[in-house]
């Protein structure tokens, strides 16, 4: 079985699968755990963690200033530069590990350009999720991800009517329904891996030991 880090992970989803296959699999995060699982959690700068001798690394490095969506901000002058220019080195300390076998995830955004195209874009469907979310894998030592599922299914809508203009409204449930959490829990709900692309993780990265 394989030594693995999950980086930039506090829920555990990924550990998790991990985990269930049998895997030495440690999450890392500056924040605690909240998968019920602190034995298995290392809290801290993953950076000081990355050449432990893992045989793979799986990263999920903060997107908040390298997505397209947040990059208006940048372009505006509201936030300072000098944010994504670390959030660009923090994702490429990853991807720059000693391991032979690395996987980084992000939504679309600047490191396409910044650094290279990714190997791969997935979606949560293809996993068995009802949720459309456009997922960049870049990939070192490692195969790309096989959809269980390759027609798009049918999503799910909450659909509302605009108290201020009248106008029909709807957004897929599961974003709707991390909308309606407390501000402060939804960036952490919104980051959360999806339980079918955790599970393509484990059993396909993971079958290679």
């Amino acid at each position: 079985m394989a030594r693995i880090l999950i980086a930039c992970e506090e829920s555990q989803a990924t550990t998790k699968a991990f985990r269930k296959l049998g895997h030495e699999a440690f999450s890392c995060d500056l924040l605690p755990c909240s998968g019920g699982h602190p034995e298995w959690h290392i809290q801290g700068s993953v950076l000081e963690h990355l050449d432990n001798n893992w045989d793979l690394i799986i990263g999920h490095p903060p997107c908040t200033h390298l997505s397209s969506s947040g990059q208006w901000a940048f372009s505006k002058g509201i936030k300072d530069i000098k944010l994504k220019e670390d959030a660009i080195d923090f994702f490429m300390n990853i991807a720059n590990a000693n391991c032979q076998r690395i996987a980084i995830e992000n939504p679309i955004g600047v490191m396409s350009t910044v650094w290279r195209k990714p190997d791969q874009i997935i979606q949560p469907w293809m996993f068995g999720d009802l949720a459309n979310k456009s997922t960049c894998l870049w990939l070192k030592g490692l195969p790309k991800l096989i959809p269980i599922i390759t027609q798009k299914p049918q999503m799910e809508y909450h659909t509302w009517i605009d108290k201020k203009t009248g106008a029909t409204k709807r957004m897929e449930k599961w974003m709707y329904d991390i909308r309606t959490k407390p501000h402060k829990e939804r960036s952490g709900l919104a980051s959360k891996t999806f339980k079918g692309t955790a599970e393509a993780f484990a059993e396909q990265w993971g079958g290679i030991f």
